[in-house]
């Protein structure tokens, strides 16, 4: 394999582009993050990159809240809008004919009622990065679409059809290559009919 060298760049892909909502629920903004991701289990963090100069930057820094919400393929068309227009100049919710709901403990806190998943989070700290503030949140609930459990309440995401978004194209999860574990699993003894 020949490579060539360039130099340090944001090429880390696929992302999950997620949408993030923000502002109270008088006058709910969406933002599309593609920097977002998961930072700590206990206690259940993930952080955003905003810029500074996002509408969303000061509605998340003034409430010290948001919520992620994960888009599906339905969605799709709302994430690329939303990631293009500003909460400033429309109402993203209104003009995408999508809803906001309160949150089911950050109930000042708008989630996207048509996302099969929402992460309600608090922020804990604020990182400048230079052209990007690092949002750390602790996520305080999930609150999730029943559709997306087995008859045991096991979460099946794969039932949601999410998107990843990897170098200017927004893309649909593909086929199921392994679960967590299964390369060091113990495989199980054939038995041999006698």
């Amino acid at each position: 394999m020949s490579k060539q060298s360039w130099r340090g760049s944001t090429l880390l892909n696929p992302e999950p582009p997620v949408l993030v909502s923000c502002g109270g629920l008088e006058k709910p903004n969406l933002i599309t993050i593609g920097w977002t991701g998961t930072i700590c289990t206990q206690p259940s963090m993930v952080s955003i990159s905003v810029r500074p100069e996002r509408y969303s930057h000061h509605l998340i820094q003034e409430s010290g809240q948001f919520a992620i919400n994960l888009p599906t393929e339905a969605l799709v068309r709302s994430v690329d809008w939303c990631g293009v227009k500003s909460g400033r100049d429309v109402d993203k919710f209104a003009a995408c004919g999508l809803h906001a709901a309160p949150g089911t403990v950050l109930t000042d806190c708008p989630i996207l009622e048509e996302s099969p998943v929402n992460l309600e989070c608090r922020v804990t700290q604020v990182i400048p990065l230079g052209s990007h503030d690092l949002f750390l949140a602790e996520v305080v609930a999930c609150d999730v679409d029943e559709s997306l459990l087995d008859e045991n309440g096991k979460l099946c995401l794969e039932k949601a059809k999410l998107i990843v978004y990897s170098h200017g194209d927004y893309l649909a999860l593909g086929r199921k290559l392994g679960t967590f574990g299964y390369s060091v699993r113990k495989k199980k003894p054939v038995r041999r009919k006698k």
